[in-house]
């Protein structure tokens, strides 16, 4: 019998495997491409690195030594400041900003949710060219509204109140184009059909049946309207004269232009400085702990239903 005659199997005897031929794309390496992404990540970590080691210097460390290593570990005299400076308001604007990004990310994500699945389901008079009003609107940005925003509130007295910076949060058109998409796929319409035929209204088959599957979408949604809302400056900054309505972003700006005003008030730099770092602190928790429903949302909406 020759070397290549086939060898008999016996019974019970598993198959021999046959080799997998390595596709010659997998395992090899794009040097460029590994470079590209270390200079991406460097870009994007080196202010926070910075940020980092400068909170934990003292004021006259911020100017007497190099930016990216330590001086005297001065990080919890630096939080005790933040957190007692003008009778502890810090505290305030941290509260306020997290009202703040909480309701109008919970808010943004319910209505842009509703509104997306409402263009991808649903079949009603104008749609189209109100989907369009909403891709447009998408374009504008939303430093050109915010003088035409504070006339309109200003004529319903809601300037200078809570109101004032959460309602033109609620409005989020990338929110409506990206849930959309999503619910276009995400959700069958085999399975509202099923729904309607067993008698269920549009609104029960949207709270029972579409926002269980429109979870991941939302998250995305709210995370990023969270993110928006915190670092929102502008909006804020001309509607509210009140201290202890600000956010941290307005907060920290007004510690900071006071301590660009003069020598007197230089020792305020190290307490903008470790108060962005507090002010960042919870967004990380937030990405870190909602990033999975971020994760399967993004691996949903790439398959092909």
């Amino acid at each position: 019998m020759s070397a290549s005659a086939t060898v008999e199997q016996r019974p019970g005897t598993p198959a021999p495997l046959t080799p997998r031929r390595r596709h010659p794309l997998l395992g090899r390496r794009s040097t460029p491409l590994t470079v590209g992404m270390l200079v991406v990540v460097v870009y994007f970590l080196l202010p926070l690195v910075w940020l980092v080691i400068s909170s934990t210097k003292s004021n006259s460390d911020l100017f007497t030594t190099f930016g990216f290593w330590f001086g005297h570990f001065n990080l919890f005299r630096n939080l005790h400041d933040v957190f007692t400076f003008q009778g502890g308001i810090f505290g305030v604007w941290i509260r306020n900003t997290v009202f703040y990004a909480v309701v109008s990310a919970v808010g943004a994500a319910v209505l842009a949710s509703m509104a997306g699945y409402a263009f991808a389901k649903l079949r009603f008079p104008g749609g189209t060219a109100l989907f369009s009003v909403v891709i447009g609107a998408i374009m504008i940005p939303m430093t050109a509204l915010a003088i035409p925003t504070y006339l309109l509130f200003s004529k319903a007295s809601l300037t200078d109140t809570p109101l004032a910076v959460i309602l033109p949060s609620l409005v989020s058109p990338f929110g409506v184009f990206l849930m959309r998409v999503y619910a276009t796929d995400a959700v069958p319409d085999s399975l509202l059909e099923a729904a309607r035929v067993d008698g269920a209204g549009e609104l029960r088959i949207f709270l029972s049946v579409a926002m269980r599957l429109l979870a991941p979408g939302f998250v995305t949604v709210l995370l990023f309207q969270l993110v928006a809302t915190w670092n929102n400056y502008f909006l804020p900054l001309i509607m509210l004269n009140n201290s202890h309505l600000f956010p941290l972003t307005v907060g920290l700006a007004q510690w900071q232009s006071t301590a660009s005003a003069g020598s007197g008030s230089q020792a305020l730099f190290s307490m903008v400085i470790t108060g962005s770092l507090v002010s960042i602190v919870p967004l990380v928790i937030a990405f870190l702990f909602l990033q999975r429903y971020w994760q399967s949302g993004l691996a949903t909406g790439g398959v092909k239903q």
